[in-house]
């Protein structure tokens, strides 16, 4: 088991470069199966959901490979339309590959998607979405079986609610059916945006990506593409974040602050600074920050769920009583209990979290539920009085390329160690 050694108490200070996009890198490696030439992405980060994809490629059949700072797929040998349940496990993502081989084969079998425990994340609308295309969709022997005799054809596609998933499945499988696609209530994320740009790249005929209603001209074949997968802004708000927490200044370069708006309007009402550049953001933070009525969570363009445990772990430093309303995971808070370790007082009550801000926090032994979680216990670290050590890193490895030396350059005292045996690696 790994986990981070963390001596808080110093104020962040410097600039930092954002990774590239987990949440849009995943579903452009599934797009990879829909070409059978190469297709290249620039700023992939090295996460371990990313390799979980790239493991679920190469027993597909595609080559993978990383040459001068892109990552490469070939997946002109996919000859299997199949994902084991073992890959399926390694993360929740991996339904995202059922659009693009019923695409690409007319057949996809997949078994329940593992990742992180923080509530329900149904698949029905994405099977919804595929059986309005024209998929046969059967449960055998526990595995999901969906079968396009007929091919698939463009159709209408309403989703209950804007799910980015869905919504990229849907895309996904829509730009090689006949005929017209239209999803409406799509998701609105930049991600979207940025997979309709490769897609687009690709020689599909996507129009209103990032906006509620998506059309799509299905196309016979899809060529290779040259893509560069745009910045995490996830990534963004948690160093972000990390400054805030540390009565620091922390300036993250390469992100639009146009992609982080509702954040950045938290950490204001919080008494930070915020500078907006053309592709940077700096926070910098007062001696004590001050509490923040309510946050509420919802698609975006509002507050993103990602991000609201970093800020969860923020406020929970700050001057009187926030209250934090959670709408789209129901499980989101169960990082919380391991908070208090710090000596944070919050009490929840089902979406609901109350922060009664505390003037300090002190050094515990925590260990990361999940992957934004893990984030919000880090930063908790930091600011924390002592030392603490946050096990079960790997959670926190599914996003953050190598969080403790984006950290450390930033002025931390962090090392990633074995829990074990507290050596450092």
């Amino acid at each position: 088991m790994t986990c981070f050694q963390i001596n808080g108490g110093a104020a962040l200070d410097g600039d930092v470069k954002c990774q590239g996009s987990k949440n849009a890198s995943l579903p452009m490696l599934a797009a990879c199966i829909l070409t059978k030439d190469e297709t290249a992405l620039y700023n992939a980060p090295a996460l371990t959901d990313v390799e979980a994809a790239l493991d679920i490629l190469r027993y597909l059949g595609a080559k993978v490979k990383r040459e001068d700072g892109a990552l490469i797929v070939d997946a002109a040998g996919i000859g299997k339309n199949d994902v084991p349940d073992a890959l399926m496990r390694e993360m929740r993502s991996s339904v995202i590959f059922l659009g693009p081989l019923l695409a690409r084969t007319g057949r996809a079998v997949l078994s329940a998607p593992g990742g992180c425990e923080i509530g329900l994340r149904p698949i029905d609308l994405h099977l919804e979405a595929v059986s309005r295309l024209g998929a046969v969709v059967k449960n055998e022997g526990g595995k999901i079986v969906c079968t396009a005799p007929k091919g698939l054809a463009g159709a209408e596609i309403p989703l209950s609610f804007p799910s980015v998933g869905a919504t990229e499945n849907a895309m996904l499988a829509a730009v090689l059916a006949k005929g017209e696609t239209r999803i409406l209530n799509a998701a609105r994320e930049p991600e979207i945006a940025d997979l309709a740009a490769l897609l687009n790249a690709m020689g599909a005929h996507i129009r209103g990506a990032g906006e509620s209603t998506i059309c799509i001209d299905g196309v016979n074949t899809l060529a290779g593409a040259v893509h560069t997968v745009l910045p995490d802004r996830i990534w963004g708000a948690t160093l972000l974040t990390a400054g805030a927490i540390t009565k620091g200044r922390v300036c993250v370069k390469g992100l639009s602050p146009a992609h982080l708006v509702p954040v950045l309007d938290v950490l204001e009402r919080a008494g930070c600074e915020i500078r907006r550049g053309k592709n940077e953001i700096t926070v910098s933070a007062p001696r004590r920050l001050h509490s923040v009525r309510t946050v509420r969570t919802t698609p975006y363009p509002g507050f993103p769920t990602d991000a609201q445990p970093p800020v969860t772990a923020l406020l929970s430093t700050a001057r009187g009583v926030s209250v934090i309303m959670e709408t789209v995971f129901e499980s989101r808070f169960r990082y919380v209990g391991e908070l208090t370790r710090f000596g944070a007082s919050i009490r929840t009550d089902g979406g609901f979290a109350v922060v009664e801000g505390v003037p300090r926090l002190y050094g515990a032994e925590v260990s990361a539920p999940d992957l934004r979680g893990g984030a919000a216990l880090t930063l908790a670290a930091l600011c924390a009085e002592g030392e603490s050590t946050v096990r079960e890193a790997r959670h926190i490895d599914r996003g953050y390329e190598d969080l403790a030396a984006s950290l450390r350059a930033l002025g931390a005292d962090v090392r990633r160690c074995r829990a074990e045996s507290a050596t450092a690696i």
